[in-house]
C-alpha cells in the first residue's frame, strides 16, 4: 500500500467517524425534543389520557417518528422518568468532586446541585411522583434501582462525615432521602412557594422564594440535625 493509497484511507476512516458522530448527537438531539415534549403533553393531560397525535403536534413532528424511538405510550412514560433520574445520578458527583473533601462542604453541594437540577425539571420531577405508578413492575424496579444509585454519594458524604467526626450518628439512608424529598418540594410545592409575580396565596407566611433563598433554608434546616454542635456554625457560614 502506498503512503498516499494509506492517507485516503485514513482520511476515510476519519470522515466515517464523524459522520457517525453527527448522527449520534442528531439521534439524542431529537431523542431530547421527544421526551421534552411528552413531558409538557403529561403534564397537562396526564399519562392515560395522552395520545400519540397529540405527542407528535407538540414535538411538531410525525407520529411516526415516535414510533422510531419508541415502542409505545408505556416506553415514553419510563424513558421519561428515566431520563430525570439518569440526570441526577450523571451530575451529581461532579458537582460534589468540585466542593472538596471535606464531607459536610460535599454534602452541602450535593444538595444545592440536586435541587438545581429539580428546578430545572420540575415539570418531570412532579411526573415522576404522579405517573411512576402507572408503570410495569420491571420499570418500576428500574426506577427504584436509579433513585438508590441517585441518592449513593450524598450517602457516602453523610458515611464519611460521621467516620472524620463531623456528622453526628444517624441512619444515613434515612437523611439522605430526607434531603432528596425536601428538593423535591421545590418542584412538588413550587405553587406556593415560588408564585409568580404580584400573586397572593391564602395561607402564606412569607415572601415567596427564589430557588437559592429556598436551597439555604431548607440546608439551615437540616444541618443541625447532621453536624455536630461544636462545628455547626462554621458550615452555617458556608451557605
Amino acid at each position: 500500500m502506498t503512503r498516499a493509497t494509506r492517507g485516503e484511507k485514513a482520511e476515510t476512516i476519519r470522515s466515517v467517524d464523524v459522520q457517525e458522530a453527527v448522527r449520534a448527537v442528531r439521534a439524542s438531539s431529537r431523542r431530547r425534543q421527544l421526551l421534552d415534549a411528552a413531558v409538557a403533553v403529561m403534564g397537562r393531560t396526564g399519562f392515560h389520557q395522552m395520545s400519540m397525535q397529540a405527542l407528535a403536534d407538540e414535538a411538531q413532528v410525525s407520529v411516526g417518528l415516535f414510533y422510531k424511538y419508541f415502542g409505545g405510550k408505556e416506553e415514553i412514560l419510563l424513558a421519561a422518568i428515566v431520563d430525570i433520574l439518569e440526570t441526577f445520578r450523571d451530575q451529581l458527583t461532579p458537582a460534589m468532586d468540585l466542593a472538596g473533601d471535606d464531607p459536610v462542604v460535599r454534602l452541602i453541594a450535593g444538595f444545592r446541585q440536586y435541587t438545581t437540577i429539580v428546578d430545572e425539571n420540575r415539570d418531570a420531577v412532579v411526573l415522576t411522583y404522579r405517573e411512576s405508578r402507572t408503570l410495569d413492575a420491571d420499570g418500576r424496579e428500574r426506577i427504584k434501582e436509579l433513585e438508590v444509585e441517585t441518592s449513593a454519594p450524598m450517602r457516602e458524604a453523610i458515611t464519611a462525615g460521621m467516620d472524620t467526626g463531623s456528622i453526628q450518628e444517624v441512619d444515613a439512608d434515612l437523611a439522605v432521602f430526607d434531603m432528596m424529598m425536601l428538593a423535591h418540594g421545590w418542584a412538588l410545592k413550587h405553587w406556593h412557594f415560588a408564585p409568580p409575580a404580584g400573586a397572593q396565596r391564602a395561607g402564606r407566611s412569607s415572601a415567596p422564594y427564589e430557588l437559592d433563598t429556598y436551597i439555604g433554608a431548607q440546608l439551615r434546616f437540616l444541618l443541625p440535625a447532621l453536624v455536630v454542635p461544636d462545628r455547626l456554625d462554621e458550615y452555617l457560614a458556608q451557605i
